[in-house]
């Protein structure tokens, strides 16, 4: 059985397909599909391409135009409202327009003033969202698919490697994850978890053989000030970032569930983020501001 390392950059993060197959021109061929496949998400859903649908819910806000979308958009559309109803409207994909407010590059913390001027645009409640028709009702309001639709890609090019008779590898885009199944010899993925306060440091590694792994925390983006770190996940409800949790992980057969589960977990505090993960069944591991770890994931 031969094996290949495919590397590649794609929304915004490094890439990886470990991947084994029959012979190495039949990995070549599926990793070639599974880049196309994310490449045409990006175009689809990034906020940052003048052409992707993204863009075009943008420019008809408020306009009176609604848009019509095709079915995966709309399935996108139906989980998003499932996941803000069900997280007490903490989930929101909405919420991408308070990044005007926060520019983590610029070093500074934003005003009260500042965030509040973006806050009316935000809310899930305001979108017209009569299938298959969308509609933002208020000039400036956004959506952001950027933080789920990654998760979804992995879910996408799972689906590919098996259909396509792979039965041994993983997935890997920016850090969320998910094994097609072993090594042929039945032994486990070893998937390191990355700890906040180091880039060069795991704060756990795990053993994963089937599922998907997603992790989220308050390192991708920060600034500090006066000694106080500012992260990039933030609260709709407030526009300002969450200071509970630095890390949360989370397992789950599919990446999205796992992937949303940690952004709702990472938006409560560490008491609430368990106890709604241990109801929901999601093994978990989280990792609080003073480094301390919690949770049911079995450890390597």
């Amino acid at each position: 059985m031969e094996f290949g390392v495919y590397t590649f950059k794609a929304m915004g993060s490094p890439c990886e397909l470990r991947l084994y197959g029959d012979c190495k021109e039949e990995i070549d061929r599926v990793s070639t599909l599974a880049k196309a496949e994310v490449s045409r998400l990006e175009s689809k859903y990034s906020r940052y391409r003048s052409d992707s649908l993204t863009h075009l819910f943008t420019l008809r806000a408020g306009t009176g135009e609604r848009t019509q979308v095709d079915p995966e958009t709309a399935t996108l559309l139906d989980y998003a409202q499932v996941a803000y109803e069900q997280s007490d409207q903490i989930f929101d994909i909405t919420s991408g327009i308070l990044r005007k407010a926060w520019d983590f590059t610029s070093g500074k913390v934003p005003t009260q003033n500042t965030i509040q001027t973006l806050l009316p645009c935000v809310g899930w409640d305001k979108v017209e969202w009569n299938k298959p028709f969308l509609y933002l009702p208020l000039q400036g309001m956004e959506l952001d698919f950027g933080g789920y639709v990654k998760e979804y890609a992995v879910d996408a090019l799972l689906s590919l490697c098996k259909k396509e008779g792979l039965c041994h590898g993983l997935i890997d885009l920016g850090g969320d994850i998910a094994v097609l199944g072993p090594h042929p010899t039945g032994e486990a993925w070893q998937v390191g978890i990355r700890h906040p306060g180091s880039t060069e440091k795991a704060m756990a590694k795990i053993g994963i053989t089937k599922g998907s792994l997603a992790s989220s925390g308050d390192y991708e983006r920060c600034i500090t000030i006066a000694g106080k770190k500012y992260g990039h996940i933030l609260n709709p409800k407030t526009g300002w970032p969450v200071q509970s949790l630095a890390s949360v992980s989370v397992l789950a057969e599919q990446c999205l569930v796992a992937g949303t589960a940690t952004t709702i977990a990472m938006l409560k505090t560490q008491k609430q983020a368990s106890q709604w993960l241990e109801d929901l069944g999601l093994p978990y591991l989280l990792m609080n501001q003073n480094h301390q770890l919690e949770g049911s994931i079995a450890l390597v």
